[in-house]
């Protein structure tokens, strides 16, 4: 069964539904996080992961593997990897696993690493960067399916996310109708200012009080 706000999402872009969230007074864009594979645009249900510290007490299981199975089509696996600047939270045979269920992208609070991998299946990976180093021995999975944090924004398991070329943007489930409206009605409005431009109409009127007033005009 198709989501209908995910459908509805993934025709605007971050840009649009970032000014949503400041007009509504609501966070959720993130800075810092960027493509290193497969740069198109990406939106989906979230499925957390949260790693932490390897350890003898932590469960020897594959990171991310667990979620990547539990995933439903067109979700976006999200990472929180706050222990390390250096060891990846994702590779290239868990990308292949996502492309082959038929999940939108991968999104990494911290670095990933295999990009010309995942960049070669056409599998879009976000991350805070691109690595070499393995997890192994460096960081584990602690859980899935909870809260976790990325860039300073609380992400819950089945919030909506949107990211492309300008950044990240997640949006809170209990406000996703309220945000994706708001965000349709900047859309159109950029798209009328563009096709004025096109038009040949002066850019400084087009940029003038209509688009300073955007956000707060009804």
């Amino acid at each position: 069964m198709k989501d209908a706000a995910r459908e509805r999402l993934i025709k605007i872009d971050s840009c649009a539904v970032s000014d949503a969230l400041d007009a509504l007074g609501l966070k959720g864009t993130v800075k810092g996080i960027g493509a290193i594979s497969a740069g198109r645009r990406i939106a989906g249900r979230v499925q957390t992961v949260k790693l932490g510290p390897a350890s003898d007490n932590v469960p020897k299981r594959h990171l991310c593997s667990a979620a990547v199975d539990a995933a439903a089509e067109n979700d976006v696996i999200v990472i929180e990897n706050l222990t390390t600047e250096i060891a990846a939270g994702w590779g290239g045979i868990l990308s292949r696993a996502a492309k082959t269920k038929g999940l939108s992208g991968t999104i990494v609070e911290g670095p990933a690493r295999d990009a010309d991998e995942s960049n070669d299946i056409g599998y879009p990976v976000f991350a805070r960067s691109a690595t070499s180093f393995t997890a192994r021995g460096r960081i584990a999975e602690h859980a899935w399916d909870v809260p976790i944090s990325v860039g300073g924004v609380n992400v819950e398991p089945g919030d909506l996310v949107i990211a492309d070329g300008s950044g990240v943007v997640f949006i809170p489930k209990v406000s996703e109708a309220q945000v994706i409206e708001k965000a349709e009605e900047i859309a159109a409005r950029e798209a009328a200012m563009a096709a004025a431009v096109e038009a040949g109409k002066p850019v400084s009127e087009v940029m003038g009080g209509d688009y300073e007033n955007m956000l707060t005009k009804k």
